[in-house]
């Protein structure tokens, strides 16, 4: 992997999504987004991922779908802030692209000042591909 990491500002919708949140245990991480996928199935979703620094918690994301019911799925709702974020993205094969991602947010953090009151998101385009987004102010 190149230490040279290609950024962009981009501008975001927000989202609403079903999550199950975790504490900021990477052990956690993984479970959590299984759980969700049996819940509510992988054909047609979108994944992501939420890390509140201030909160020091992880929320394991999917987007939501006309007829989708949290209190019936047993999962919590809420929405992924919209604004303005510095986006990169990852290739890999996990585990070893999961264990790039807390490290390339730190050179995220390098390049911008963060927007502390917004999650960082990752969104998981395929199984070996995914977008890291830094919340930057506005």
């Amino acid at each position: 992997m190149s230490d040279e990491l290609s950024a962009s500002p981009v501008e975001r919708d927000e989202l609403a999504v079903l999550f199950i949140r975790t504490p900021d245990d990477p052990e956690q991480f993984g479970p959590a987004f299984q759980r969700l996928e049996e819940l509510v199935g992988t054909r047609g979703r979108k994944f992501y991922g939420a890390f509140y620094p201030g909160k020091n918690e992880y929320r394991a994301c999917v987007v939501t779908q006309d007829g989708d019911d949290a209190n019936a799925l047993g999962l919590e709702a809420g929405t992924l802030p919209g604004g303005r974020y510095l986006r990169t993205r990852l290739h890999g094969e996990p585990p070893e692209l999961y264990g790039r991602i807390a490290p390339t947010f730190e050179k995220l953090m390098a390049l911008a000042a963060a927007d502390s009151t917004r999650p960082s998101i990752e969104f998981y385009r395929r199984h070996d591909e995914l977008d890291l987004f830094l919340p930057i102010a506005d």
